[in-house]
Order: structure tokens, then sequence, then C-alpha cells
């Protein structure tokens, strides 16, 4: 690790102190060799987008369609909360949601991900250098190897998911005094196993060839596949209604990516000419994907949900409507970390390419500006989550059953959960580096089960005095610990990024982020309407954010605030 003589980015220089590297992204090219497809180095500005506007553009994209996912996500949630309330039938629900969230992160989010864009990254090095190679493609030789191996597999364990729900819904809910209607959600959502699996094997293969708009919209279809089942047929079948969503939606993510997968990864083995060599056989080409490399992936990701498992079983022993209340409260409190981690989902397959070819201070580069662009989006966010809690929880879900004690309960539960949010962002922005090598390493999975131990001490000490506030409190306390580990390993283990620029950069954003919150938190009483007092908050928060870091010479927020006034007069 080199703190010192790694060369310095472009940053503003602090009033009265010395110049402090920025993590942003400064001005100018990005580095060569690293561009859209079909872009070469050297290539004129007017004839070909580099990098940096490439990402960009990807980017905006990707966040528009995260953005729109979240919001169905939360009409999802919405509506689950209008007709179940936070109740049994919503409790059986979400205690069968732990598959398909298991099955999310392991498979779509983080594990196929961390396997195989590094190995589809690797495989389209290959092609490049190989050339017209007749008939050799690793590309096309991955799928034929990996695809139908991995559809057996999960098609395999959900069947096992299936048989078994019962054993599983008494694993997780120990608690439960009827599980009848948690196994016949759980048998609903096991599906899921196989169809997310191949929605993030598809996703991983476009990313790798720089296609981010499909793989960016499945939550889209995901979402809507279960609100429409859950407005249709909730008369009916009840909360099974929505269970049955998640796998109808499921299977919507797949027809989502199915065509762009279909014209960008070759299937079928193209003609050779009779005057050609023979081929090799296929899996000789392609980058090697074993146990080795499987296993501190599956270990880590596993471990890492692990901490949802540890929550509702503690929360299955409170009163009815904890789990919900942890659930509510969860996902709108780590909404700002999907959005600050999307700049990490486009520039994944930017960095594997880097460690693939060897240009590791390029891929130094990268990492450290994702770091502060997604430290400053989740510390804002953060900031409004500590302020306008019971005004955020009021708007998006008390109606129907969903009744003012819910509010409050949830409120109070999503402040304490906001306050790990930096290390949920940290955990997905530094675990992507590790594994972007391609080579197998057991330190991010060391890190997450150290956190996870942290997790389950913590809750078990503090959810009989606390309750709910208890196991939210352990969650920020365990992955905090995950976050830190990460952070101190990466820069010995994999890419030598600034260690103590990266700290002290992050730690001047969090006190702005908490300043702001405290703002926040002290105004919002002063609008009685929430919608209104909302509105103002995302006035107030932001400004208090930005003028603390100003005052904190956080060199982030100063860069960032240069950026917005030199595009503003290069615009006007």
């Amino acid at each position: 690790m080199s703190e010192t003589g790694a060369g310095t980015e472009t940053g503003a220089r602090p009033v009265g102190g010395a110049a402090a590297p920025s993590l942003l992204p400064a001005p100018g090219p990005e580095p060569e060799g690293l561009l859209p497809p079909g872009a070469t180095p050297g290539t004129a500005s007017g004839e070909a987008p580099r990098l940096g506007s490439f990402l960009a553009r990807a980017a905006a994209a990707t966040a528009v369609l995260t953005v729109l996912g979240a919001v169905l996500g939360l009409v999802r949630d919405q509506a689950v909360a209008r007709y179940f309330g936070a109740s049994d039938a919503s409790d059986a629900f979400l205690i069968a949601w732990t598959v398909p969230e298991m099955a999310a992160t392991l498979l779509i989010e983080d594990g196929m991900a961390l396997l195989l864009v590094p190995a589809f990254s690797l495989a389209l090095t290959r092609r490049a250098a190989a050339g017209e190679a007749a008939g050799s493609d690793p590309v096309r030789d991955l799928v034929a190897t990996t695809l139908p191996r991995l559809f057996l597999l999960l098609a395999g364990g959900a069947a096992l998911l299936i048989a078994g729900a019962p054993w599983v819904v008494g694993v997780l809910a120990p608690g439960l005094a009827d599980p009848r209607l948690a196994v016949d959600c759980t048998r609903l959502t096991s599906v899921t196993v196989l169809t997310f699996g191949i929605t993030g094997y598809f996703s991983a293969a476009l990313r790798a060839h720089r296609s981010f708009l499909p793989p960016a919209g499945v939550y889209v279809a995901y979402n809507l596949g279960i609100i429409g089942m859950t407005l249709a047929l909730h008369a009916v079948w009840g909360v099974r209604a929505a269970a049955a969503g998640v796998a109808v939606g499921s299977v919507l993510m797949i027809l989502t990516q199915l065509p762009v997968f279909l014209r960008l990864v070759p299937l079928a083995r193209p003609r050779l000419p009779r005057c050609g060599r023979p081929v090799r056989r296929a899996a000789r080409t392609a980058p090697p994907l074993g146990f080795a490399l499987l296993a501190p992936v599956v270990l880590f990701v596993v471990s890492r949900q692990s901490q949802v498992l540890v929550e509702r079983f503690l929360a299955s022993t409170l009163p009815a409507g904890a789990i919900s209340h942890l659930n509510y409260a969860q996902k709108v409190a780590q909404l700002p970390m999907v959005l600050s981690l999307m700049i990490c989902t486009v520039t994944f397959p930017v960095v594997a390419q880097a460690m693939a070819a060897g240009h590791r201070e390029k891929a130094r580069l990268r990492v450290e500006r994702d770091l502060g662009l997604a430290g400053t989006v989740v510390l804002l966010g953060t900031a409004v989550v500590l302020g306008y809690a019971p005004q955020i929880i009021e708007v998006l879900f008390q109606r129907g059953a969903f009744d003012a004690a819910d509010t409050a309960s949830t409120a109070q539960v999503m402040r304490v959960y906001a306050l790990g949010l930096l290390g949920h962002c940290l955990v997905g922005a530094l675990s992507r580096p590790f594994f972007s090598s391609g080579r197998p390493t057991w330190f991010p999975a060391f890190a997450m089960g150290t956190g996870l131990l942290v997790t389950t001490g913590a809750g078990y000490a503090l959810t009989y005095r606390f309750g709910v506030d208890g196991i939210a409190t352990a969650n920020a306390i365990g992955i905090s610990t995950t976050a830190l580990l990460l952070l101190m390993g990466l820069g010995t283990r994999v890419v030598p990024i600034r260690t103590r620029a990266v700290a002290l950069s992050l730690g001047r954003l969090t006190g702005a982020s908490l300043a702001a919150g405290a703002a926040g938190w002290a105004c919002a009483p002063l609008v009685p309407d929430p919608v209104l007092s909302l509105a103002a908050g995302c006035l107030l928060v932001p400004s208090a954010f930005f003028l603390t870091g100003l005052a904190l010479r956080s060199p982030e927020v100063v860069s960032l605030l240069a950026l917005t006034r030199r595009r503003f007069l290069d615009g006007r």
C-alpha cells in the first residue's frame, strides 16, 4: 500500500491547509485501453466517446432505471402494507421473501456478478488478443461450459426448496404460531432460485459487454409482476398473491434481458472453411471457474445476506409485526445505498478489465473515485433519513391497515438502520475490487464472517432490552465492522488505494451528514403537513450537508460544487 508518492488527483486546496486529494473524478480523459465497445485509443473526440463520457451516460441511464425500479419497489411495499398491514399475514410473506432476498444477493447483485463479470471480461480480453482465430471464441466457450450446468444445478436447488419449505420456515422463524401460510408462500417464491440465477448470468454477461440498460431494467419488470399479481388476486389468494407475483416477476426479469443476450453473446459455433485448421475443445479457451473461485464468493455473499436471517430469527420472538417494521424500515433506508452503488456497478467491468490487463494504477484511480462518489451519495441520503424518517414513512405507507403506531415504530427503526448505511455502501463498493482479478481470495469472506459474528452477538445482547431497535443497532455495528476490515485490507491485497486519504475523506463527509441530519430532525416538526415538511427537507438537508462539507474542508464537496459551477457557466 502506498499512501504517498502514488500520484495525486486534481482536487481543491482547502483554505489555510495543504492540498487534500479528492476522490471524485478529476477533469480530463480516462486512461487509454479502457474504452467503450467500438472505441480505440487515440480516437478523435468527434468519432467515438472516451470511457469517461461512456460511463457517465451509462451511469445516468442506469440511475433512471434504478430509480424507477426503486419507486416500483415502494409501490410494491405500499400494496402489501395497504392490504396486509403489519400482521401475521405480512410476516408470513416476509419469511417467504427471505428466499428471493438470498437468491437476489447470491445470484444477481453480488455472487454471480463477482464471479462472472471478471470471467466474461477475461474472455473478452482473450477474444480481442486472439483476433479472428478460426472458430475459437472464449466467450462462446465460457457460455457453453457454464450455462447448461448452472441451469441444472439451480433447477435442482429450487425443487429441493419447494419440497423442504416446512423445514426452511421452521429454521427461519421458529417463533411463528402458525407456519402454514409462510410455508405456502415459501413454495411459491422458491422458483426464484432458478429464475434469479439465469437473470444474474445474463446480467453479468451483458455488463461485461458494456450493455447496462437491460440489467438495470430487471427490477422494473420484477416489481411490475408482484404489483400486478397482488392487486389482481389479493382478494382471492390473500398474501399468497404477492408470493405468486414474486415468481411471475422473476420470469419477466429473464425475458427483459433475453433478446439482447442472444444478440451479443454467441451461442452457436461458426462454420469453418474446409481449409481451416482444427479447433481445440471449447473448454480450453474458457476462463477457469472452479471451486477455488466459487467457494469464497459464495461464502462472502451468504454471510452478507445471513445478517437478514439473524434479524428475522430474533424478530420472530417479538410481538407480531416486528418483522414487518424491520422490513419496511430497511427497504426505505437502503434506497440511498442502492443509488450510491450504481456507479460501482457500471465501473466494475472496467476495474475487472484493468486488473486482467495488469493496469493496477488505473484500477486504483477508478476505485478511489468510486468510493468518493458512493460515499457522497449515501451520506447525503443518510442525512435525509435521519432528519425526516417519520415523514417519509407516513407519506409512503400510512394508509389502510398501516396505522400511525406502525409509522412511529418503523420510523424509529429506520433512523437506527441509517447509522449503518455507509457500512453497507462500503461493503458493496469494496467487495467488487477484491473479486475483480478473477483469482481466489478469502479475505472478503473472513471480513463478512467477522461482521456476522458481531451482528449476532450484539443482536442477542440488545434485542431483549431494546426490541427491534436493538436488532437494527446490531446490524449497523456488524456491517460497519466488515466495511472497516475491507477498507484496511484492500490496499495491501488487491488495489493499492490510499487508505488514509479515503478514510479521512469519508470521515469529513460523515460529519457533514450528521450535522445535516440533526438540522432536519430539529426542523421537520415545524411543518405539520408531512408532504410539505418532506419537500422542505429536500432543500434544507442538502444545503446543510454541502455547507457543512465546505466548513469541514471536504475535498469531495468542494470538487463537486466547483464542477457544478463550471458546468453551469459553460452551459450559460
